[in-house]
């Protein structure tokens, strides 16, 4: 619907991104040369702020001759069932019982074919510390040429900092907190999506940005979200600039109202 208003291939907000935001990149550009010389990173951030987009930029350098990646999401299971991933990834047909071993070996393999590797683990914050412990002794005996990368919600670092837990936190080397945009940085983001879609910078007229803006309370992902929902709110109307009228049409979806504004509703 959107590509047949607007003349355009591409949908702006639903493609892939292919550019990070100035703090992405900084933290993209530090992860790198942490991993020359062994590397222990935690990237944390509330969801939506642009976690997922820098973890698969990352995962992007697994194309190149220097760099294998080894991307792990499903955090809630268990050290063994993640060191099966880890193995999968690598190809290794071995069983339980020299699966840690030949993880070490492949490791090693890696660094005699001169790449550096990256072992990413996402939603880091619901994996319990009792495997991310076991992780890190086996982690120390892999190569310098390597960093693990954890990205999660906030608390992860909270249960790093616990008395307990020192032996794991003492051995960051890097950490970085991806804060939510500012204003002039949600409007940049929008206007860029829509240059890269060949659509012109005023689709959204000034009302509609601004309270696309002001919702979206610097979060990247429901920016977006809200700016796609708009636009499909123009569309069904065969309307090529996105009022205020529109947005509040998406506005007004039960996801986003608050908890408070639900239940007044359902008592009115």
């Amino acid at each position: 619907m959107i590509n047949a208003i607007w003349g355009v291939r591409e949908v702006p907000f639903k493609r892939e991104p292919n550019q990070l935001l100035k703090q992405q990149q900084t933290i993209f550009d530090i992860i790198q040369i942490h991993a020359k010389q062994g590397g222990f990173s935690v990237v944390l951030g509330q969801p939506g702020v642009g976690k997922t987009v820098l973890r698969e930029h990352i995962e992007k350098l697994d194309t190149t001759r220097e760099s294998t990646v080894v991307s792990c999401s499903r955090t809630m299971h268990t050290y063994r069932q993640i060191v099966r991933q880890l193995a999968d990834a690598f190809k290794l047909d071995c069983t339980d019982k020299t699966i840690e071993k030949e993880l070490i070996n492949a490791a090693f393999s890696q660094v005699k074919a001169h790449k550096t590797l990256y072992i990413l683990i996402d939603e880091a914050h619901l994996l319990e510390i009792a495997a991310l412990r076991k992780l890190r002794l086996l982690f120390e005996r892999f190569p310098k040429n390597h960093n693990l990368v954890l990205l999660g919600q906030p608390e992860l670092l909270h249960a790093l900092s616990l008395t307990a837990n020192q032996d794991i936190k003492s051995r960051i080397t890097y950490s970085a907190h991806i804060k939510p945009l500012n204003d002039d940085d949600l409007q940049a983001f929008i206007i860029r999506e829509l240059e890269q879609a060949k659509m012109g910078i005023n689709t959204f007229d000034e009302n509609a940005m601004a309270l696309i803006i002001r919702s979206s309370e610097g979060n990247l992902r429901l920016c977006g979200n809200l700016c796609l929902a708009s636009l499909i709110e123009a569309a069904r109307e065969t309307q090529k600039t996105v009022t205020i009228t529109h947005v509040n049409q998406v506005l007004v979806q039960p996801h986003w109202r608050s908890h408070e504004q639900l239940i007044k509703q359902q008592v009115t």
